[in-house]
């Protein structure tokens, strides 16, 4: 059974990467802060806002 893919070479990635050791830019950093803020505001605020 022949294979078409080769095993033994990683290329360059092209395009979206994922791993964590890829440098960021200052406003994907800022972005995913925000994201944060916003759910912490979810998660804490509104249920600390019905009780009052």
């Amino acid at each position: 059974m022949a294979d078409d893919h080769d095993h033994g070479h990683a290329e360059e990635p092209t395009g979206r990467t994922t791993a964590p050791q890829s440098e960021y830019t200052a406003r994907e950093v800022g972005f995913g802060f925000a994201v944060a803020l916003v759910g912490l505001l979810l998660v804490f605020g509104v249920p600390l806002a019905l009780t009052l």
